[in-house]
């Protein structure tokens, strides 16, 4: 699929900026390749500089602030250059994604409302911008891709997708935004939380999973919540047991999150594996992995993975 994004004419310059992508499906971490194709009107058009931007809706940390636009990531492409009368003049680009980038879909389908847009900033003589917005199709990385479909498999649905402008206290983010998906909790996991919401923050290496829990008491909208950290490293992601791996984050995570709220009726302990009958901090044995139960086939391996 190609996409190309077209700004208006300039009235003052006569200039008309387009934006191509061959395929603007991609991943965190990718190049995007394109290009951006100016054509000139009756004069000559004195450019000083092209950027790239990545764009998208995005809650303010004021959480009576409506959602706004918000401009994350800039990559310059061309300098100054001239733009002769009744002329076009190309530049192609594949600018570097960030690892943070938010991802948009999942299992090809959008995920809720959310949206990422490339946009074309041309500098001109005089004073004057003019954007070109192109949409970006943005796929989980593999490891995203596994934790979400555990998720799935565990019982968990998604029921809201957003960005946060706003900083994690406590983690590394090269973003000034990030990514949150809620969740219904899943009937074995409900009674200790009634929220989930995950967060990715992710780099070359791997990425840090991070579980916000909460559990609201009755109508009165007393709530306790928590956060609990786990870290994996993209190499060999395909060799895990993911449905035990996440099964086991959020025992840990729901442990500790009921830990702190004791005495309340509400906080026992989830000491029963969703995926196996087994305890599932035991090795992986051939038959339990992703798709397989307890006797039939599936994907074994394991691996540790250290929460915080």
């Amino acid at each position: 699929m190609r996409l190309t994004g077209v700004s208006s004419e300039s009235v003052w310059t006569g200039l008309s900026v387009s934006t191509t992508l061959p395929n603007p499906s991609t991943r965190p971490g990718l190049r995007l390749p394109g290009r951006v194709t100016l054509t000139a009107g009756g004069t000559d058009v004195a450019v000083r500089h092209i950027r790239l931007g990545l764009v998208a809706q995005a809650e303010p940390e004021d959480p009576e602030s409506p959602r706004r636009l918000v401009q994350y990531h800039q990559v310059p492409i061309a300098g100054r250059f001239v733009v002769p009368a009744g002329r076009r003049r190309a530049v192609d680009f594949a600018i570097p994604l960030p690892w943070e980038t938010p991802v948009t879909m999942f299992g090809g389908v959008p995920l809720m409302s959310l949206r990422t847009g490339l946009r074309t900033e041309v500098s001109v003589d005089p004073d004057l911008d003019q954007g070109a917005m192109v949409p970006v199709f943005v796929h989980p990385l593999p490891t995203q891709q596994h934790i979400l479909a555990a998720l799935d498999t565990l019982g968990f649905l998604m029921r809201q997708a957003g960005l946060q402008y706003a900083r994690l206290p406590g983690v590394e983010q090269a973003l000034p935004l990030y990514e949150r998906l809620g969740f219904w909790v899943a009937p074995l996991y409900a009674g200790p939380i009634t929220e989930l919401e995950v967060i990715f923050v992710t780099n070359a290496a791997g990425l840090e999973v991070l579980l916000w829990m909460d559990r609201r008491l009755s109508l009165a909208g007393v709530t306790h919540q928590s956060i609990s950290r786990f870290r994996v490293w993209h190499a060999g992601a395909d060799r895990r047991d993911w449905v035990a791996t996440v099964d086991g984050w959020l025992r840990k995570a729901i442990d500790r999150h009921a830990a702190a709220a004791a005495p309340e009726e509400w906080s026992a302990a989830i000491r029963e594996s969703a995926h196996v009958s087994r305890a599932p901090d035991e090795p992986v044995a051939p038959g339990y992995g992703l798709g397989g139960t307890a006797g039939g086939a599936g994907v074994g391996g394991g691996g540790g993975s250290d929460g915080t």
